[in-house]
């Protein structure tokens, strides 16, 4: 008989959680994972983890998100709906994640974009992302999809590489004064810009991140500076998301991202991967370390993963992206690769 839940999924969506609260689900998800996610539960043994003995988050063991390019992550019995795949160069692993609830996932993305801009109906979704198109299995592709299809406006699409159709649709959104969203992979948004740089002022320029080898690395404000001046905007947006997980964090300008209520990021000490940090306080200002994330929405995957990036993180809970981990693939805990 399938093992019983330890909450309802609903009540994600629909509760605004204060920190005790968050950690009690978190909590009893964790102890749940913890004896019905074979890797995870394998991982925690390697650590010498009793899972009883684990009262608070910080003491949670986090999962290397790597492992996902190498083991089957599930919890529970449930059937797998749909497996996301992430992005690699020629040659490379990629990671894959099998989701057993896709409705999950897509309320997820929805209330989590509600929170911050409202309903997905109000804009006309347009979307920049070509080196994801030209790929199977992308989550970010799946949830842009069913972005454009909740704003049922007849610009609302993909763009791909029509950068002149893209400028045209762009301007005449604007001189209707329609709020609009354009959703880019960074390297396709520089090179619109570049090519069709023009004012924007109705529009939410939102950068996924990536240059997947098409251009030189840049950090985000120099990224952020080139977009502004091209599209006459006083912020560049950022979302914050992974293959791995089934929930996003959002940046609304100055780099600095923000959770939903069902989501949290902590910081471990990149030295000392099993050591998660305590979270700043008002006399700290901030604290840096490299990002666990704890996603509740992940409940029949795993909801407590390592990732291999690096962040500043402030006392209000906001955090900024510093950048990825030097050979992140051998770090610390792959205690599980063989």
């Amino acid at each position: 008989m399938p093992a019983q839940l330890p909450f309802s999924p609903a009540i994600l969506f629909d509760t605004s959680f204060d920190a005790a609260q968050f950690e009690v689900l978190a909590l009893d998800l964790f102890r749940y994972q913890a004896a019905h996610n074979e890797v995870y539960r394998q991982y925690i043994s390697l650590l010498g983890v009793d899972p009883s003995a684990v009262c608070t988050l910080i003491d949670i063991p986090f999962l290397p998100v790597e492992l996902f390019k190498q083991w089957r992550i599930v919890t529970g019995t449930l059937p797998v709906e749909h497996i996301f795949t992430s992005s690699g160069t020629t040659g490379s692993i990629t990671s894959s994640h099998y989701v057993a609830d896709l409705g999950l996932y897509r309320q997820s993305y929805t209330r989590c974009f509600e929170l911050f801009y409202g309903s997905v109906a109000r804009y006309a979704v347009l979307a920049l992302l070509p080196a994801y198109l030209e790929r199977s299995g992308s989550s970010l592709v799946y949830m842009a999809q069913d972005m454009i299809t909740q704003s049922q406006r007849p610009e609302s699409g993909f763009y791909r590489y029509d950068h002149a159709r893209l400028a045209g649709t762009l301007q005449a959104l604007n001189a209707k004064k329609q709020a609009t969203l354009l959703l880019g992979v960074t390297f396709g948004l520089l090179d619109f810009a570049e090519s069709y740089p023009q004012p924007l002022p109705h529009t939410i320029i939102m950068e996924t991140g990536g240059m997947k080898g098409r251009r030189r690395e840049m950090v985000r404000p120099e990224v952020h500076d080139i977009l502004q001046k091209a599209f006459g905007v006083s912020a560049i947006h950022s979302e914050y998301g992974m293959t791995e997980l089934l929930s996003q964090a959002y940046s609304e300008g100055n780099g600095l991202f923000r959770c939903p209520p069902w989501m949290r990021i902590l910081l471990r000490d990149p030295y000392v991967p099993t050591h998660t940090l305590l979270p700043p306080t008002i006399e700290q200002v901030s604290i840096a370390g490299a990002i666990n994330v704890i996603d509740l929405a992940n409940i029949h995957s795993c909801a407590f993963i390592a990732t291999a990036d690096l962040a500043r993180q402030y006392a209000d809970g906001c955090f900024e992206v510093l950048g990825r981990m030097d050979n992140s693939d051998i770090r610390g805990c792959n205690l599980l690769v063989t």
